[in-house]
């Protein structure tokens, strides 16, 4: 989890490889202020959040990288690359959210957090967390719906 995490925090192997073992080093060090009347996983996440704003912050004034693209292998070539388009297009208008959106997808739908979880790891209240997730939505679907006219367009069937 904590590894699944940081990679979609770093869209990087090696740097969210670096990331979840600086979060399980500083964790081992902060576990004596590890407060149980929280979840265990939450406390982590957010150390693992503050951590790859570091190291994305240091990255970004000492080096640029290209965004990484996800494939997804299929048996035939035609599903591969319609499964590739499609995830081309989702990371695309991911990416195109503003952090604080893109951030709570990430939460909510790939570490299946709780709404309560994420304003915890946030540090805001429950309601802003509903309506992030929800703006984020409306975004991602109106961004995603224009690149998929976008590529129609570019690519009229036969």
């Amino acid at each position: 989890m904590l590894y699944r995490y940081c990679y979609r925090y770093m869209r990087n192997e090696e740097d969210a490889m670096d990331a979840a073992q600086d979060t399980l080093i500083k964790v081992l060090r902060k576990l004596s202020t590890y407060d149980p009347k929280w979840r265990f996983s939450t406390w982590m996440l957010r150390i693992a959040r503050n951590t790859c704003i570091d190291r994305l912050r240091h990255r970004q004034r000492w080096r640029s990288t290209e965004p990484t693209e996800f494939v997804d292998p299929s048996p035939s070539p035609q599903e591969l690359t319609s499964r590739a388009q499609r995830s081309h297009r989702l990371t695309t208008a991911m990416d195109s959210l503003p952090p604080l959106y893109r951030e709570v997808l990430q939460l909510y739908h790939f570490e299946h957090l709780k709404y309560r979880e994420i304003a915890d790891l946030l540090d805001v209240p429950l309601g802003t967390v509903m309506n992030r997730i929800f703006r984020a939505r409306q975004r991602l679907r109106a961004t995603y719906e224009i690149l998929h006219r976008t590529e129609e367009d570019a690519c009229p069937a036969t």
